[in-house]
């Protein structure tokens, strides 16, 4: 991919590919893409550069990464950085970029949950690492039941205020603590853009909980992560364990996770996306569009085919 040029073609689909965020100004993506997998230091950067720019080539401007995501910690965003420099640094005004603090990224106190010291210092971190001035979007990657709201909330202002970024979101927050955030945020002028929550066939927890119908009542964009819940809504699983899956490795997905049970609902979920003509991936990511209030969902990639299978979902 010497001298990379993006596709004169990647944005000749807007109105199919793009959706509002909320109430806000921003078009995100239906499909984003995630760093969470496939991109750190022990990925071949070669594939990596080739899935991003793909994406890219295919409208998908929106990249989401955290200060951990690898492994190891950190390496997701140094190989964005080391991509931007590589093929898509003219193209930066294009892209909306995410990172997010909240889970354990280096020793001592200050480097886990939300207190204003660790937030800060880590979005300080991910600039470097990701070679950019500022990222489109920063998000509190995790509720922290122990740190004031209103200490993490105005480090997510002041992050805006000092130009280091452009919006700010949440992450897995529960609803009390969401209705204090919307408040507070709208109250500083930096109104919440966006809610990250899994939400899959499998797992509904933000409707039933009441987030999704909160975001959607107050203009909130929602985006979904695991939405093939780590390969489960795939057809990977439906005859058992595979070598080498992810569930082998039982970092994320456990073993234990495919009862028989589950391994029925699943062939049942397949069955009817037989029925419609579609893979049971394709399925799933479509169920989750479908929802009241989704702005996009984030897909993982091992492969520019694996995320060219993906995007059939927004094909009509």
């Amino acid at each position: 991919m010497e001298n990379y040029q993006a596709s004169p073609t990647r944005y000749q689909d807007s109105e199919q590919i793009y959706r509002r965020c909320g109430n806000s100004g921003v078009l995100l993506p239906k499909v984003s893409l995630g760093f969470w997998h496939n991109f750190g230091g022990n990925d071949p950067y070669d594939r990596s550069r080739a899935i991003a720019c793909y994406a890219f080539d295919h409208g998908i401007t929106h990249f989401d990464l955290a200060n951990n995501y690898g492994p190891p910690y950190g390496s997701a965003e140094m190989t964005l950085g080391r991509i931007m420099d590589d093929d898509l640094r003219p193209y930066r005004d294009e892209l909306f970029i995410a990172t997010k603090a909240g889970y354990d990224m280096w020793p001592g106190p200050y480097g886990n949950w939300g207190s204003r010291k660790y937030l800060i210092a880590s979005l300080d971190q991910s600039l470097r690492r990701m070679r950019l001035d500022y990222v489109d979007l920063f998000y509190s990657h995790r509720y922290d039941p122990l740190t004031p709201l209103e200490e993490t909330l105005q480090a997510l202002v002041d992050v805006v205020r000092q130009g280091k970024a452009l919006y700010v979101g949440i992450s897995r927050w529960p609803l009390h603590a969401l209705e204090f955030a919307q408040r507070y945020l709208r109250h500083h002028d930096v109104p919440l853009l966006i809610y990250q929550g899994r939400l899959n066939m499998l797992d509904h927890a933000p409707i039933t909980e009441g987030i999704l119908p909160f975001c959607q009542n107050h203009g909130i964009g929602f985006i979904s992560f695991s939405p093939l819940a780590q390969g489960l809504l795939t057809d990977r699983y439906l005859h058992g364990i595979p070598e080498g899956s992810r569930m082998t490795q039982g970092r994320f997905l456990k073993p234990d996770v495919l009862t028989p049970e589950m391994l029925n609902h699943l062939r049942q979920l397949n069955n009817e996306a037989s029925a419609q003509g579609r893979t049971l991936a394709e399925h799933a990511l479509r169920w989750i569009l479908e929802q009241q209030g989704v702005t996009s969902v984030l897909v993982g990639a091992s492969s520019t085919e694996q995320l060219e299978r993906n995007l059939q979902c927004i094909r009509p």
